[in-house]
């Protein structure tokens, strides 16, 4: 006897998953928001109190927890990396980006490596803790309309990182990939931190299935999913001609993304 679609046993699960993925997104977002402003103030306390240290540690507190935050919906995140990071040296993380949930993960694993970032400008204001950090923490803001100024910023960026031995993070893609698939990488950004931080190591970073949270759009996110972050061997900066970097940079990260 042949069952009505709605009374398989797989469209029930595929029902059931979704309801699941509803609550499961409130609950989450709920705990989001409020540590939001939580770290908001703990960062705004540790900066007027501890300066640099202090502020470090209450970024470090919010990354790791939003880390965890995520296990929430079931997610699974697991790190790869083969070979140590080089010591005492500056370090510059090229790596795609497929979410806005792939940041603090990073943020948390490299947290010993003081990681900064190169985000867009528009960041900078109006969103909780997010903002106060990228202000405050040492990174950096680009105006993606104004070359000069991305330029710029990055090179000072760059004699930032060189002198302080800092991790630098950088998506070239420019924006989040929506399905997994690669975006085209931008050279810009990259050859003017190799410039001014010769000293660096430039170490690639393959992220997969990040993307599937963000699925539906913003809610309900997605559950159950596992996500990979591959860090790659890394390469001295200045060891080869920058075209000739770039690509197995690129080559590196895409080889191994799944999508």
């Amino acid at each position: 006897m042949k069952y009505p679609k709605y009374l398989t046993w797989g469209f029930f699960l595929t029902i059931m998953k979704k309801i699941l993925s509803y609550i499961l997104s409130s609950v989450f977002y709920l705990f989001y928001g409020i540590l939001l402003l939580f770290f908001h103030v703990l960062q705004w306390l540790g900066f007027n109190l501890g300066k640099y240290r202090g502020h470090k540690i209450a970024v470090d507190l919010m990354n790791c927890t939003f880390t965890y935050l995520l296990y929430i919906l079931g997610t699974r995140i697991q790190f790869i990396q083969n070979n140590p990071f080089p010591k005492n040296v500056p370090l510059i993380i090229v790596s795609n980006h497929q979410s806005m949930h792939d940041i603090s993960p990073l943020s948390c694993y490299l947290r010993k490596q003081h990681p900064k970032f190169i985000s867009k400008i528009e960041l900078g204001k109006g969103i909780p803790s997010v903002s106060y950090n990228l202000r405050h923490g040492g990174s950096v803001l680009i105006d993606r309309k104004d070359s000069r100024q991305s330029l710029t910023a990055i090179k000072e960026f760059g004699k930032y990182i060189e002198k302080n031995n800092y991790a630098s993070v950088i998506f070239p893609e420019g924006t989040r990939s929506k399905d997994g698939t690669p975006k085209r990488f931008s050279q810009n950004g990259l050859k003017m931190l190799t410039k001014f931080a010769p000293s660096a190591y430039v170490i690639p970073v393959t992220v997969n299935n990040c993307w599937k949270l963000n699925k539906s759009g913003m809610f309900p996110l997605g559950i159950g999913i596992k996500i990979t972050f591959e860090f790659h061997e890394a390469i001295k900066a200045d060891s080869m001609k920058f075209d000739e970097l770039f690509e197995k940079v690129v080559t590196k990260i895409t080889s191994k993304i799944r999508t």
